[in-house]
């Protein structure tokens, strides 16, 4: 009640419906942090790139020694004027994700060099196909929010197939993308293509179709490829993410908080250069904490220290107020079994409670070598059905249903009921490649396992979905600009 007005109806939401997951205090967190602040001010990291360097230099922070130290003022001063959100629009236009706060939202990874074929079932060599045919299928599943490459062009010439990729992904879904590019050179082509979708570098600026991913070399080293690419999309005020990704035990510390102040302290680098570049400029923070196995000498994602550094990291995103960059939907198993489902379950799960804002990778399989359209599927109806438990309980009269239950009586039944009538579409989450079938229909179906009525579903898609085609003076246009880009490079 407030002020004896009647409560009419009382939805509880998100943060108070599900306990949010906690791995670090505040007190954890801060100390983090001052780790980050001194291992940037007297540890010192790697930078060549002239232009970063004399904005460091005219800010006071001028290289010794080969090395940039970068003292907490200026650390101080960039994370201040980070926006704090960041909107994506869709191909067309429209918005499409709000990119901050407990917002998740989720989306495939880039580059797989192998891919299980839907057809054959068998694992083959990705192509340029596998990358238009993923985003095709991503175009007609609700609950993957965008797009990255997913499978990796094999049968492109090296130095075009970042823009081959981006050009099929832009054929194939209305959806927002993350990019990946090989240098400047590429991510200018893909700028140049977006603005002609958008009308102008202004309307792209006001309506960003893309985010650009980007990293530094862990530990302590930033390559003028990865600063060029920062500083243009500070200038262009492209939105993009700088991703260290110290593997613990091999390129960053073995303990959680070691590693996790590594990779703050070589985003706060990043940082410190965009936001003096362009103060405002749209950023992303995270840090992809690959785990070395010991026994194995494999990078792990499904290790439970990944899950446990990247949900202090989205602590750590929250108490800066960046938005974030996440994992969500993978698994370190070769096939689609049972293990794919607890790794792939967990990881999301935990990334819509902890609110990690733009998680890639879905669709992963392998330690990040393989690619599984059944696996998006499946991460798909996994989204859709915590989603529906992450959006609370709706408490009023026609949901209380106070006056059907006096009118049923002890009895009658509910199923005849206007009010049945009327939920029965929206009081119950239906799945799509979850099993409800009864065991002899099952068995009339041909016993078919998870995986396999997720391929049926994905093939489904790619018959009967169709993408919105772009206008031929685009497609033109685009073709044409990457064209000149691989005729440059052959001569």
């Amino acid at each position: 009640m407030r002020g004896g007005g009647k409560v009419e109806s009382d939805i509880v939401r998100n943060a108070s419906c599900v306990g949010r997951p906690r791995v670090l205090s505040e007190v954890g967190i801060r100390r983090i942090y001052g780790a980050a602040l001194k291992i940037a001010e007297t540890a010192g990291m790697r930078l060549t790139h002239p232009v970063a360097l004399d904005l460091l230099a005219k800010a006071g922070c001028p290289a010794s020694d080969g090395l940039v130290r970068i003292p907490p003022r200026l650390v101080e001063d960039a994370r201040r004027t980070v926006p704090p959100r960041i909107t994506m629009y869709n191909r067309s236009g429209a918005v499409a994700m709000e990119l901050g706060g407990y917002n998740s939202y989720f989306g495939t990874g880039s580059d797989l060099l192998d891919t299980w074929d839907l057809e054959t079932k068998e694992l083959r060599k990705s192509t340029l196909d596998d990358v238009a045919r993923a985003a095709h299928l991503v175009d007609g599943l609700p609950n993957i929010d965008f797009v990255m490459s997913c499978a990796y062009a094999n049968d492109v010439e090296p130095h075009a197939s970042y823009l081959r990729e981006f050009q099929a992904m832009m054929l194939n879904t209305e959806k927002p993308l993350v990019v990946t590019a090989a240098d400047l050179a590429d991510t200018e082509v893909m700028y140049q293509v977006a603005c002609a979708l958008r009308g102008g570098a202004e309307q792209l600026a006001a309506k960003p179709y893309f985010v650009v991913y980007n990293e530094p070399s862990s530990p302590l080293r930033h390559s003028d490829t990865a600063v060029a690419k920062l500083l243009f999309c500070a200038e262009k005020s492209l939105p993009v993410a700088y991703i260290p990704a110290p593997i613990a035990g091999a390129t960053g510390p073995i303990t959680i908080p070691g590693q996790l102040a590594q990779g703050l302290a070589e985003y706060f680098l990043g940082m410190v250069v965009h936001q003096l570049a362009r103060p405002g400029a749209p950023l992303l923070f995270g840090v992809a904490p690959l785990v070395l196995d010991m026994a194995t000498v494999q990078a792990s994602y499904g290790a439970v220290e990944f899950s446990i550094a990247h949900t202090a990291m989205i602590e750590i995103a929250r108490w800066l107020d960046h938005p974030n960059w996440g994992y969500a939907g993978y698994t370190d198993s070769h096939c689609l079994d049972a293990q794919a489902g607890l790794e792939l379950a967990e990881i999301t799960l935990l990334n819509m409670l902890a609110g990690s804002n733009l998680s890639h990778d879905v669709g992963y399989q392998s330690f990040g070598l393989a690619a599984s359209l059944e696996q998006v599927v499946v991460t798909d109806e996994f989204i859709s059905m915590n989603r529906r438990f992450l959006g609370g309980v709706d408490v009023n009269d026609e949901t209380l249903a106070v006056d059907v239950i006096t009118a049923v009586g002890c009895d009658g039944d509910f199923i005849k009921q206007p009010h049945t009538m009327r939920h029965c579409r929206t009081a119950q989450w239906r799945p799509t490649v979850l099993n409800r079938a009864t065991r002899d229909n099952w068995d009339r179906a041909g016993s078919p396992d998870l995986r396999e009525r997720a391929r049926q579903k994905a093939l489904h898609i790619l018959a009967t979905h169709a993408v919105p085609e772009l206008p031929a003076t685009l497609t033109e246009m685009a073709e044409r600009l990457i064209g000149e880009y691989e005729a440059a490079w052959q001569r």
